[in-house]
C-alpha cells in the first residue's frame, strides 16, 4: 500500500503540499524481519537515509516508524520516534530466541462438557480418524473451529491442559467440540477448567506450539479466536 523508494520524495512533496493536510508520520514495513536479518538491516538503513533526506528537504515535526514486534526485539538500534508492537503486547515473540524474555498475557480456556468411558476399537469424532487402541476415558470440550480453534490441529499431536497435565487431543476438531484423552486423570470431571493456550500449574501450551502444529503463524491463532469466546480482562 506504500510507494516505491525512488518515488517517495516526490509523493511526500505532493502530499505535504495538499491544503488542510498535516503529515503525522512516515513509515515502512519489515516483511522478513523474522526470516532475513541482512535484508531487514539493509531495509532499515535505507529507510533511515530516506527519512534524513525528507527532513532536510521538507522540515517538520512528522515522526517516523518501522519497528513492529520483531523489529523492537532484534533491530532496535534505530527505533525512530514510534514503534508498533503487536504480538509483543500479548507477550508473544515472532522470534523464538526472545520468547524466554516475555510472559504471555493471553490464556484461552474452555471446560469439560462430557466424559465417557469408551471401549477399544471405537471411533472418535468425524471420519473415525482416531480409533481407541484400548479402553479410554474421553472428555468432550465445548470448543471447536467455530470458536477459532484450528481444525488443522486434528490428529497433529497437540495437547490441552487439565489439572496441570497434558491431555492429548483425539480425532478431528469439530465445529463446536473437541475430544481429549483423560484416561490418566481419574479425578477429571464435567465442568473442569481446560487450558487450550496458556499456563496451568507447571505446564504450558504456548501460542507458537499451536501455530507450529497447525502449520500456520501465531498471528492467525490469536486473531481467529471467535466472538462467541467470552473475553475476561484482568
Amino acid at each position: 500500500m506504500g510507494v516505491l523508494e525512488e518515488e517517495a520524495l516526490a509523493v511526500f512533496k505532493e502530499v505535504n503540499a495538499l491544503p488542510n493536510i498535516k503529515v503525522h508520520s512516515v513509515s515502512t514495513h519489515l516483511p522478513v524481519s523474522n526470516e532475513d536479518e541482512n535484508f531487514t538491516r539493509e531495509e532499515l538503513r535505507t529507510f533511515g537515509k530516506l527519512i534524513r533526506r525528507l527532513r532536510a528537504e521538507f522540515p517538520g515535526d512528522y515522526k517516523a516508524h518501522a519497528l513492529q514486534t520483531a523489529g523492537v526485539l532484534a533491530f532496535a538500534e534505530e527505533p525512530f520516534e514510534i514503534v508498533r508492537p503487536g504480538m509483543l503486547i500479548y507477550g508473544i515473540s515472532s522470534l523464538p530466541e526472545f520468547q524466554s524474555l516475555l510472559r504471555p498475557a493471553m490464556t484461552w480456556k474452555t471446560r469439560i462438557a462430557l466424559i465417557r468411558d469408551m471401549p477399544a476399537g471405537h471411533g472418535i469424532s468425524y471420519g473415525r480418524s482416531f480409533i481407541t487402541p484400548r479402553k479410554m476415558r474421553i472428555a468432550t470440550l465445548s470448543c471447536g473451529y467455530a470458536d477459532g480453534y484450528p481444525r488443522h490441529l486434528s490428529n497433529r499431536g497437540i495437547s490441552v491442559l487439565v489439572g496441570g497435565q497434558r491431555c492429548a487431543l483425539l480425532g478431528r476438531v469439530t465445529m463446536d467440540l473437541i475430544m481429549i484423552d483423560v484416561s490418566n486423570l481419574p479425578g477429571a470431571a464435567v465442568d473442569d477448567e481446560v487450558v487450550l493456550m496458556g499456563r496451568q500449574g507447571d505446564e504450558e501450551i504456548c501460542c507458537a506450539e499451536l501455530a507450529e502444529r497447525a502449520e500456520t503463524i501465531t498471528w492467525e491463532v490469536t486473531t481467529r479466536i471467535g466472538a462467541r469466546v467470552r473475553r475476561v480482562y484482568l
